[in-house]
């Protein structure tokens, strides 16, 4: 393989270059037999636009706050893209190497080269993971039902409509009636929510995928109720004018003793179909033991609740469902080795495991976890990859005063996502890291700059660099938004925060209408993604027909 180096940018001069791979080279590395990372670092929606199918987002502003949990094993071989492979690229890819990582490498020419090599690009948040639910419910002919038709059903009685969505989804907006049953929790509690076998069960979420995921997994656990997917979830009812409830609470509990032995036996069903590998204590111990050559994630696939109360050491907390709907959050490379957590039953993470290896990963566990082994408590605060830099910091109170005394406050907080409410301080901006320095002559006056984030980290990061860059005193609010709410301190809510710089405003709430072109748009994506996925040929998922 050849290694190309790259031109120098004017910000690097004097700096040796970057060394690059071509469109062909990454191709044959991200097929051949060692372990490969590609990164997307652009930020502001560029992902979403259009990426290789195998590449993770890791925006050049959030590299620290992420990079350390998406990629542990810092001598992996990391391939950085951006658009032109050019100074956003190059910035990234030094700023990965100062972190430890030892083998990083440009794509040459970013995704212009790429699609100039005839390669695909796909688009979309967390596309491999949709894209499953489109291929699963052709594939298997997944059985759905409209809005309308679901609005039918209730109206008579007689159905259990369960939301497969993470709570704070559901309380938001969901189904009438509905109760939520987030990700592999269904099938774990599922058995005590019926009153009878023949019960219909309709699943739901917000779109599509995680709906099609839900119905097709009791399905393939063999579970006697007839069970449909509403189709297009939560915004085809609102689409079609019908209230949604708000700040619903209902959940299904824990199983019962019966409930769990019926659960378990459906899991064993799935573990047979699926050829779902239980690793013992010694297998764990290998694995963790060749870590230093192959990346090794230990998934705590159980609740969020459960894995605070107590979890094996070095574990990360990734809810079953959330894994499999948003993997590239949590997985970085596709050539490592997962390690499912879970309780001495397993079910959740046996049914966790059958979608990953349909996903396409190919070194997928399963491993029960002793309770005497829940030894960690808590959430650890999330880790700043090279370490929290020393920056001057001000309390809320203190910034309050330099506010009052005219500060300029920018908030680095990155969009939402799905358009969720931000909370903000009343006189943030919007701004972004990567370009702060060059938005400084924006600032009016010339007074105090004051950073913050939604816990304040990526403020600290931010005020390091501008420290360097103005004779303005640079200070971060410690705690960030976080810590200025949880003060009592005034904020306001909404998508509708000035920017610093016009390109980098919040996206604003799609309308009515809007929603219903982008719903349409997501079906016609589905209709193509699987035929476009099988032309680019880097990820296979695996049917079990």
């Amino acid at each position: 393989m050849t290694v190309h180096a790259t031109a120098t940018s004017f910000a690097d001069a004097g700096q040796p270059p970057v060394p690059a791979l071509s469109a062909e080279e990454v191709r044959a590395a991200v097929l051949g037999p060692d372990e490969v990372a590609v990164v997307d670092v652009r930020e502001g929606g560029r992902f979403e636009a259009g990426h290789v199918s195998v590449a993770v987002p890791l925006p050049l502003g959030e590299i620290e706050l992420k990079v350390e949990a998406l990629l542990p094993r810092r001598s992996i071989r990391l391939i950085v893209t951006d658009d032109d492979g050019g100074t956003t690229g190059e910035r990234a890819a030094r700023r990965l190497a100062a972190l430890g990582y030892t083998d990083v490498l440009l794509l040459a020419g970013g995704l212009e080269g790429w699609q100039a090599a005839g390669f695909e690009l796909i688009t979309g948040q967390y596309s491999l993971s949709k894209a499953l639910g489109e291929f699963v419910e052709r594939r298997y002919h997944t059985p759905r039902i409209s809005a309308t038709e679901l609005r039918e059903r209730i109206e008579t009685g007689g159905v259990v409509v369960l939301d497969t969505r993470p709570i704070e989804e559901f309380h938001h907006v969901s189904i009438p009636g509905g109760v939520a049953a987030p990700g592999v929790e269904l099938l774990y509690r599922i058995f005590d929510a019926v009153p009878s076998p023949d019960t219909p069960v309709v699943i739901n979420c917000a779109g599509r995928t995680r709906a099609i995921i839900g119905a097709q997994a009791l399905q393939n656990a063999g579970f006697p109720n007839p069970v449909v997917s509403l189709e297009n979830g939560t915004a085809a009812w609102i689409l079609a004018g019908l209230e949604p409830a708000r700040g619903a609470e209902a959940r299904l509990p824990p199983p019962s003793p019966e409930g769990l032995e019926r659960a378990k036996e459906a899991a064993g069903r799935v573990a047979t179909r699926f050829g779902v590998r239980h690793l013992d204590a010694d297998g764990l111990a290998a694995l963790r033991a060749e870590s230093g050559t192959r990346t090794l994630y230990l998934f705590d696939i159980r609740t969020p609740e459960e894995y605070a109360a107590g979890h094996l050491p070095g574990a990360v907390s990734a809810p079953g469902g959330q894994l499999v709907q948003t993997t590239d959050s949590f997985a970085g490379t596709r050539d490592g080795r997962l390690v499912l957590l879970d309780d001495a039953d397993g079910v959740r993470a046996t049914l966790t495991a059958s979608w990953l290896i349909q996903l396409g990963f190919e070194h997928v566990f399963v491993h029960a976890v002793p309770a005497a082994e829940l030894t960690e408590r808590g959430v650890a605060p999330p880790a700043t990859a090279g370490g929290a830099p020393v920056v001057a910091k001000v309390s809320p109170a203190q910034a309050e005063v330099l506010i009052g005394e005219g500060a300029a406050v920018l908030d680095l907080e990155p969009a939402p996502p799905y358009y969720r409410e931000r909370r903000y301080l009343p006189a943030a901006q919007v701004a972004r890291r990567s370009t702060l320095a060059d938005s400084l002559a924006a600032l009016p006056g010339s007074g105090p700059i004051l950073l913050t984030s939604a816990d304040g980290r990526l403020a600290a990061l931010a005020a390091s660099e501008l420290e360097k860059r103005t004779a303005r005193r640079v200070v971060a609010l410690d705690g960030g938004t976080e810590g200025w709410i949880a003060a009592g301190l005034p904020y306001r809510t909404g998508l509708d925060q000035p920017a610093l710089r016009p390109q980098e405003a919040l996206p604003k709430a799609p309308t009515l209408e809007e929603r219903r072109v982008t719903l349409d748009a997501y079906v016609r994506w589905g209709d193509t993604i699987t035929q476009q996925l099988e032309r680019d040929g880097l990820v296979r998922f695996r049917a079990f027909d």
